[in-house]
């Protein structure tokens, strides 16, 4: 299938690896010219470089200013953005009590909030241009609260609100609006040193196996996903072959969210 995004210009924040990287990585194998974007300057030129993207922007998009920078830099060295994938994120698993103010308004920085600058940088442009497609990467826990992850649930939350609010509010600009939800998903979040795997061990004494096996089990599919699935999700809302879809929370979790919503 065609999904017609030849020559568009997308944006993957938080791109470098894991579900961002293979979104970047399908996006470009469809013939986008894809805008790569991490914190890490080396990460982000290896993987504008394994993917084929026009461009690799370092940003930390926790940064206030950074997500305006990275649609800026975007916009001047290939002219516009077409479609902006709001993926950069980070998960933790901690007790509700254990955290505190600044806790939660180091996630709110980064998981809402870089959200809402990047979609305040790009709408100028696609208003003017008559055409824009949003992607906001959510997760389960936006659907149905993580007990082990209360400030992670919370803004994954905010972003479907975002979402439906920002549809609502432009889909008469021809901007779309859309978010995913992944389950648990076979990436650095997941799987790399420090990840939740490693801290889900330390609470519950389980092997790394063990952990992994659970979580896979507690999906009707009866395991993880892996990152290329839930990008194929992504790159299809940002496509001309979902031009009638604004508003939806696409739930790419191996049926984890038992209800129809």
């Amino acid at each position: 299938m065609d999904l017609q995004l030849t020559d568009k210009v997308c944006v993957v924040t938080g791109s470098s690896a894991g579900i961002g990287l293979e979104t970047a990585r399908l996006l470009a194998a469809e013939g986008a010219r894809v805008v790569v974007n991490g914190r890490n300057q080396d990460a982000v030129a290896a993987s504008a470089q394994e993917v084929g993207a026009a461009l690799g922007v370092a940003a930390d998009m926790a940064d206030p200013d950074a997500p305006a920078t990275l649609i800026e830099t975007a916009e001047q060295e290939l002219g516009r953005v077409d479609c902006l994938v709001n993926n950069v994120g980070l998960a933790r698993q901690v007790d509700f009590l254990a955290l505190g103010d600044d806790d939660w308004d180091e996630l709110w920085q980064l998981n809402v909030m870089s959200y809402i600058r990047a979609i305040r940088a790009v709408l100028t442009g696609m208003r003017e241009r008559g055409y824009g497609r949003i992607v906001n990467v959510s997760s389960t826990a936006g659907k149905r609260p993580s007990t082990g992850m209360p400030d992670y649930t919370v803004t994954k939350a905010a972003v479907l609100s975002l979402s439906r609010l920002v549809a609502d509010l432009y889909t008469k600009d021809g901007i779309l609006c859309n978010a995913v939800t992944p389950g648990p998903t076979a990436s650095p979040a997941w799987l790399a040193e420090g990840g939740l795997a490693e801290q889900a061990m330390a609470k519950s004494g389980k092997s790394r196996a063990e952990v992994l096996e659970a979580v896979g089990k507690g999906r009707p599919l009866g395991r993880l996903a892996e990152p290329a699935e839930i990008a194929a999700v992504i790159a299809f809302l940002c496509s001309e072959r979902a031009s009638y879809v604004t508003g939806a929370a696409w739930s790419a979790d191996g049926g984890t969210i038992p209800v129809i919503i």
